[in-house]
């Protein structure tokens, strides 16, 4: 049997930049052990697999692999697929309209498109869940596991912190651009000391005082099989919301372009938004850029 298979990379408008994603266009046939070990085959930190949808009135159902697991939600997957999808015209034998909605373990996900010349550029889509802050983690933990001294680690925002909008992943606030350079997951302190059922991985972030971008990131998932990530929508998504969450205004709009992926060679480039009113996050917002790389078939 044969499958056919997209990749692209995501939040770039380059080919070769951003994050790789493969998107196997109809997966009906295949069972959930099948969908692992072809993302395992891929190797890239996210493979998706297309279904019919259980509401005939949304686009389709999207299960999300790494290398390792199956996750509930993330970024850059579905900005990638939502962008393959509508390029294509139809899913699983349906025609695609808008707005696209994927169903995910999750939830509901909801798509508005970016569009170039009447073509499809790219997507950007709400997050499925409400910022949710969980416990924090010792800077120490951190250190360790990332390979930085306690002192590159700034608390005067936040305590390094578990949060999710979907995938929970600890977000770390950094004090210099060249801590966050130095940075390397260390498998064994994430094994011992931040295993995969607290969080899916650590995001370090710094915030950039000159420039086009306003935060510079880094994410680390080595138990997932996802050494680094060059662009995590799902962890940017928490990070936006988080950051909304701190500042003192009741009523906000923030607005964020982050930059990831520099220092692995894959510059990507997200851009986000947070609204917040009463003082509390109602919406965390993602959108990208998406260009096709590769299509090819799968033996099954």
């Amino acid at each position: 049997m044969q499958l056919e298979f997209v990749t692209v990379d995501v939040f770039t408008e380059r080919r070769f930049g951003g994050n790789p994603l493969a998107v196997v266009t109809d997966a009906r046939s295949l069972a959930s052990g099948q969908m692992q070990s072809i993302a395992a085959e891929f190797n890239l930190a996210e493979t998706t697999f297309v279904l019919p949808p259980r509401d005939p009135a949304h686009t389709a159902e999207v299960r999300i692999f790494t290398p390792r697991a199956e996750l509930p939600f993330a970024g850059h997957p579905n900005i990638g697929t939502a962008f393959v999808l509508a390029a294509r015209g139809e899913a699983c034998d349906r025609a695609v309209r808008e707005p696209l909605v994927f169903e995910e373990k999750a939830g509901l996900v909801r798509f508005e498109l970016i569009r170039q010349a009447n073509a499809v550029a790219g997507a950007s889509f709400a997050a499925p869940q409400p910022l949710a802050r969980g416990e924090d983690v010792a800077r120490e933990i951190i250190a360790e596991a990332c390979s930085l001294a306690v002192a590159d680690i700034a608390t005067d925002n936040h305590s390094p912190c578990i949060a999710s909008c979907g995938v929970p992943l600890v977000l770390t606030e950094l004090r210099t651009r060249a801590a966050l350079a130095k940075a390397r997951p260390r498998a064994e302190a994430f094994s011992q000391r931040l295993k995969a059922d607290r969080a899916v991985g650590v995001l370090l972030y710094v915030r950039e005082e000159a420039g086009d971008v306003d935060l510079q990131a880094r994410m680390f998932a080595p138990l997932y099989g996802v050494p680094e990530d060059p662009a995590t929508g799902s962890g940017n998504l928490a990070l936006a919301g988080l950051l909304a969450s701190l500042r003192p205004e009741p009523e906000l709009a923030l607005r964020l372009r982050i930059s990831q992926g520099v220092d692995m060679g894959r510059p990507s480039l997200l851009e986000l938004s947070a609204e917040k009113k009463n003082g509390r996050v109602t919406q965390m917002r993602i959108g990208g850029r998406c260009v096709g790389v590769m299509r090819g078939t799968l033996e099954v």
